[in-house]
């Protein structure tokens, strides 16, 4: 079976994983990079290898990743960062094609907060872009993980706004505006293509 691949983009606290929940609910298979690419970097004896070769030893305690080294090593060293991704992310791009080939359902969905950088965006038949004012992102992220306003807008601003080839369909998570109907008109759409393109 030839697969959809629907990309779930969107930056930090824009909601793009509630939009990924519903999905699951409603049955839709849905893959997480974050989460996979963590499980990844612990269970790949391959990738574990090429991350020792690139930060060293203390990059792994036993064979699970040591986050704290590796997160004070690459963010302090853009070129390390680039370096680690250019890693990771071919990896994750090898799997995320290895589980949809395995889906029963014509179409897929995959959230990722960097689709470009990551080469996702040559998997993807389409893009739902989540977003919300800025505000709205910056509260729903000092709630949840306890960063500074001032921290989360710096995230914000260097994150960048997907502007590729690939179809795009934007979701508004402004609070007011209820979601899943959102959802449920680009299913329908979706589905009303597939149907056209048989």
């Amino acid at each position: 079976m030839s697969h959809h691949i629907t990309i779930i983009t969107g930056g930090i606290g824009s909601g793009k994983s509630v939009v990924t929940q519903l999905l699951r609910v409603m049955g839709w298979p849905t893959y997480d990079c974050d989460s996979r690419a963590k499980w990844l970097m612990d269970h790949s004896p391959a990738l574990r290898q090429a991350i020792i070769a690139l930060l060293g030893a203390e990059a792994y305690e036993g064979t699970t990743l040591n986050r704290g080294f590796v997160a004070e090593r690459i963010f302090a060293q853009a070129q390390l960062r680039d370096r680690l991704n250019a890693i990771v992310h071919p990896a994750v791009r090898d799997d995320i094609v290895r589980w949809a080939s395995v889906q029963t359902m014509s179409r897929c969905f995959v959230e990722t907060a960097l689709l470009e950088q990551s080469g996702l965006d040559m998997l993807a038949t389409d893009v739902w872009v989540v977003d919300a004012p800025v505000a709205v992102r910056i509260n729903r992220v000092a709630r949840r993980n306890g960063l500074t306003k001032e921290q989360i807008a710096q995230r914000i601003a260097s994150q960048t706004v997907y502007q590729g080839h690939v179809k795009t369909y934007p979701i508004h998570n402004d609070g007011r505006i209820a979601l899943l109907p959102q959802v449920m008109a680009l299913l329908e759409n979706a589905q009303q293509i597939e149907k056209r393109n048989i």
